[in-house]
């Protein structure tokens, strides 16, 4: 099943939480932080303008993005977790 966000939303793909500190102990699934870091799995088709025109978004399927920790929405479809955000959630683009 594929999701379609509406207007200016994003869905995301978390990446998975690191496992080992840099001193390399096992963190047990309770102490890691949720990842801020995800792969965009698809784009809504833009911010409306009060013009009716609408605002391209500038990420697109395929990019590694940096949002904060607790921003957007955690839904669950066809058994994976994914993560809906405004595109102004998203802090950067990694490349």
């Amino acid at each position: 099943m594929r999701v379609v966000p509406l207007g200016d939303k994003v869905v995301i793909k978390r990446l998975e939480a690191e496992e080992l500190t840099a001193g390399g102990i096992l963190l047990p699934d309770g102490a890691r932080q949720k990842p801020e870091q995800g792969r965009v799995l698809s784009v809504g088709d833009g911010r409306l303008l009060p013009s009716g025109e609408r605002v391209p978004h500038f990420v697109q399927e395929g990019d590694r993005v940096l949002f904060a920790a607790w921003t957007g929405s955690e839904v669950v479809v066809a058994d994976e977790d994914v993560l809906i955000l405004s595109e102004n959630d998203i802090l950067a683009v990694l490349e």
